[in-house]
């Protein structure tokens, strides 16, 4: 029901909170995939930063020159740090946000509107898509974040 704090022992009868789980299950798993397609590019591109990790190209300088950036695995690592910065305030506002009581139609857009914006997110980050789908796709997630940052601020400060 709208307006009225979930209580912990209905979490899993609770239509909001199971979105929530669904779609912050998507988005993490979505963000540890990114860590896969980062070694992924380091295998393929053979660009390593950790000595230990050249160790089986043999020693000294025949090794050394894999210890090295490549635009390709900086892309990744970039869009992966991306996620990070993202997708773990949506962990936590979105707890919030689903604890606060909110229209479940509500909450489910914002959900599901916050995952196809990462999922877009990280499709023009690798691709790479012309900008600015990847600026608006961050910005759309961002905006979605805060939106539901402020239903939580509205609800308990009664804003």
């Amino acid at each position: 029901r709208s307006g009225e704090m979930a209580k912990s022992t209905q979490l899993i009868d609770n239509e909001v909170f199971r979105a929530y789980a669904t779609y912050t299950a998507i988005v993490l798993m979505k963000m540890k995939l990114m860590s896969l397609v980062t070694a992924y590019y380091r295998l393929t591109r053979k660009a390593f930063v950790n000595p230990e990790d050249v160790a089986s190209f043999g020693k000294g300088d025949s090794a050394k020159k894999y210890l090295r950036t490549d635009p390709d695995v900086e892309r990744v690592r970039r869009g992966h740090l991306n996620d990070l910065e993202n997708i773990v305030p949506f962990v936590g506002i979105g707890l919030l946000y689903a604890l606060s009581g909110p229209e479940p139609s509500t909450a489910l857009l914002h959900f599901r509107i916050f995952t196809g914006a990462r999922i877009l997110h990280t499709f023009a980050y690798l691709i790479p898509l012309p900008q600015p789908s990847r600026a608006l796709s961050w910005a759309v997630g961002y905006a979605v974040t805060f939106s539901m940052a402020y239903k939580v601020l509205k609800t308990v400060l009664l804003l």
